[in-house]
């Protein structure tokens, strides 16, 4: 009975030591922990002082003292990193930080080593294989930092900016790009698109457009529209008739539809909604101005527009505008005679500058030529169908002219000059109907 006692005394001398000691190791992790928050060099040494044995803390401290080094301490950011994996041999992110730490000190070798371990440790994690890939950029691997890169891709597409960034700035082999670091994905050939077109890659642009449409993988076509854009804007027609061509052949309902050769105008009847880019009508928001489709109120059949669709432009009197907000690209042929056409209808059109049709050379805006003059040598201009004022029913405007040996491309605009008078905001309504524009 009495050893039994003693046993028991014992136990419990035993279990309250334990406890203390249990006591006095959550004390000294505590301590190190609010030394470890205050983030600076000097508290997180007081933190490794108070729990040694928490490999965070050396991990911080290494990532401190390299940024804070001037060129030095190499050494002891690798000591401190090396005793962070030691603690801790299977978190990926120490060894990821290992291996920055001996690229630093100048030890490749042991870096690859250290960034293939993290690797191998989270093969899906994006920020290690950021890593991976930028240390295979600086030291020259290209093509396993591409590979690297997919990944970063496929597990976090919110870094596909930086993913482009780091990969054109890499190598100027865009093909490679293209067939190592992406997926099948069109979204994601989009997105690299958008890039190439903003930062005025228009070469590789064009692979990635060719890589798009072999993919044949859907996609919406309006965002193939900026591509077109950025065609225009760098004047590289032959790739736009392209890449509008392979766009109706890829989209017969969305794209083909708006077509009506041999009229060059696409949506001529605004039939669908305007796309806003390609060869489809822009409608440009202003203040002062609300454009819609409407059906074509007052039609008979004595004006030769039918029911279909029209496009309404009111304007609601508090600006004196510069108008040029509704307009479409249009390719043509160069030395070619053309008949332009458009109905136009007006209800209580103010001021004494109306509307008007305007045609020019999308690339120069002065190289179409009028066939109704009568000199040896006509001047060169952009052209314009009649001011249109006040109150008129259905009636078509027309012009005639020829293209020059240059002109590619025209802008079909409707347009309105400010104007000059005292009495000069504009207001009322002005419908526009069947606009087409054919070769003589």
């Amino acid at each position: 009975m009495r050893d039994k006692y003693i046993m028991t005394f014992l136990a419990r001398i035993f279990l309250a030591l334990c406890l203390l000691y249990c006591m006095y190791l959550a004390a000294r992790q505590g301590i190190a922990a609010w030394y470890f928050r205050q983030a600076s060099p000097q508290a997180i040494q007081s933190a490794i002082k108070w729990d040694p044995q928490n490999p965070e803390y050396y991990d911080a401290l290494a990532t401190l003292t390299h940024l804070y080094a001037a060129g030095g301490n190499s050494a002891e950011v690798v000591r401190l990193s090396e005793k962070a994996t030691a603690l801790s041999p299977y978190n990926a992110f120490y060894w990821a930080d290992l291996g920055a730490a001996y690229e630093w000190s100048g030890r490749n070798d042991d870096a690859l080593r250290a960034f293939t371990r993290a690797h191998a440790l989270f093969p899906s994690s994006p920020e290690i294989n950021w890593k991976l890939a930028n240390f295979y950029v600086r030291t020259g691997k290209i093509l396993d930092a591409l590979r690297t890169l997919k990944e970063v891709l496929l597990e976090d597409p919110s870094k596909e900016r930086q993913v482009f960034s780091l990969a054109a700035n890499a190598t100027a082999d865009n093909q490679e790009i293209l067939r190592e670091m992406f997926p099948p994905s069109a979204p994601m050939l989009l997105d690299y698109l958008d890039f190439q077109i903003e930062t005025n890659r228009m070469d590789p642009a064009a692979q990635t457009w060719t890589t798009l449409l072999e993919l044949k993988s859907p996609f919406d076509p309006a965002r193939a529209l900026p591509y077109l854009d950025a065609l225009i804007q760098h004047k590289h027609l032959d790739h736009l008739t392209e890449a509008w061509a392979a766009l109706s052949t890829r989209f017969p309902q969305e794209i083909a539809a708006r077509e009506s050769k041999p009229n060059l105008i696409t949506n001529a009847n605004f039939a669908f909604a305007p796309l806003n880019g390609g060869f489809d009508w822009r409608l440009i928001p202003v203040q002062g101005v609300a454009v819609t489709v409407d059906a074509p109120a007052g039609v008979d059949a004595s004006t030769g527009v039918d029911a279909s669709k029209s496009l309404r432009i009111n304007f609601d009197g508090t600006q004196n505008l510069d108008y040029a907000h509704v307009l479409q690209y249009v390719p043509v042929a160069p030395n070619t005679s053309y008949k332009f056409s458009a109905y136009m209808r007006a209800q209580g059109i103010t001021t004494d500058s109306g509307l008007r049709f305007v045609l020019q050379d999308a690339c120069d805006p002065a190289t179409l030529v009028d066939v109704s003059s009568e000199s040896a040598n006509p001047v060169r201009f952009s052209i314009s169908t009649e001011n249109l004022t006040g109150t008129s029913d259905w009636s078509p405007h027309q012009l005639e002219f020829k293209t020059t040996g240059n002109t590619r491309l025209l802008i079909v605009k409707l347009a309105r000059p400010p104007s000059h008078k005292f009495d000069n905001k504009l207001a009322g309504t002005v419908w526009i109907a069947r606009v087409s524009l054919l070769p003589k």
